[in-house]
């Protein structure tokens, strides 16, 4: 506990650094999820005056995951006590095809307005529908929100790293006097500095399991997924091989980096 306590602040901006790291994660997993719910709820429609093949359409524009028709049946079943028998086959017979283009993700608006412009072209399709407003305003939204997660993310990074540094050099002013004795005898830095990788690595485990229990608990309780069922998305919180891999990784990489800069440029006193 006394450990603890004395390396409290080390400890606390790491686990502020690993907790932002895990925040973003499903911050940018939701993002994914949503992604793929609005790639799989969005289609283009074409209007064609006669058969569109999907093979040759998918081959010339990658872009198209599948084309659909869209059967007419349901209007003209509306009509048929509107009209006679021989309007309803010329009804049938002038109607142009409709078809749903599903695409292979989310697009940019120009890759939209590109696909539109490229599917006009072709001699049969008469108008394409993209609607484009809504798309360009909810494409926006998504941009926006992934560039606020990011400026987020990156701003605490580095408030928290500077913590680091300075709560390492503090460190290495208590150790001075060891370090200098040390060096007197000809110790290597290494070993000299032996004591302040101990400290760091230590601190950066303890920082590592207090965000794996923190989001375990998180993840058992289900407190987030409420949340994330109202905009009709499914989040995995806390993935516990991959990021308590990272976590792991990420602490003890910091603290072994910031520990070996510190010691590279320490000057020994005469």
């Amino acid at each position: 506990m006394k450990s603890l306590k004395s390396h409290f602040s080390l400890i606390a901006a790491l686990f502020t650094i690993l907790f932002t790291i895990q925040v973003y994660q499903i911050l940018d997993r939701s993002i994914s999820s949503y992604e793929e719910n609005l790639r799989a709820n969005y289609s283009m429609v074409v209007i064609a005056t006669s058969t569109l093949d999907e093979g040759p359409i998918k081959a010339r524009f990658p872009l198209v995951r599948s084309l659909d028709e869209i059967s007419p049946d349901k209007v003209i079943k509306r009509l048929e006590k509107d009209m006679d028998k021989t309007s309803l086959g010329l009804l049938r017979a002038t109607i142009p095809k409709f078809y749903k283009l599903s695409l292979e993700h989310y697009p940019q608006p120009e890759e939209v307005d590109m696909l539109s412009s490229k599917l006009m072209n072709l001699k049969s399709i008469k108008k394409v529908e993209s609607f484009s407003q809504t798309h360009d305003q909810i494409y926006k939204l998504l941009v926006l929100y992934k560039g606020v997660t990011q400026i987020f993310a990156f701003a605490i990074f580095i408030v928290t790293m500077l913590l680091i540094a300075k709560e390492m050099r503090i460190w290495q002013f208590q150790h001075q006097d060891r370090m200098n004795i040390m060096a007197l005898f000809g110790a290597p830095m290494m070993l000299r500095s032996a004591v302040l990788f101990r400290l760091a690595i230590m601190d950066a485990i303890i920082a590592a399991v207090l965000v794996i229990i923190s989001f375990s608990i998180i993840s058992a309780n289900g407190w987030a997924e409420p949340y994330f069922a109202d905009i009709n998305i499914h989040v995995n919180i806390f993935n516990y091989a991959q990021d308590s891999f990272l976590h792991f990784g990420i602490a003890l990489s910091l603290s072994t980096i910031l520990a070996s800069l510190l010691i590279l440029t320490h000057k020994e006193e005469v």
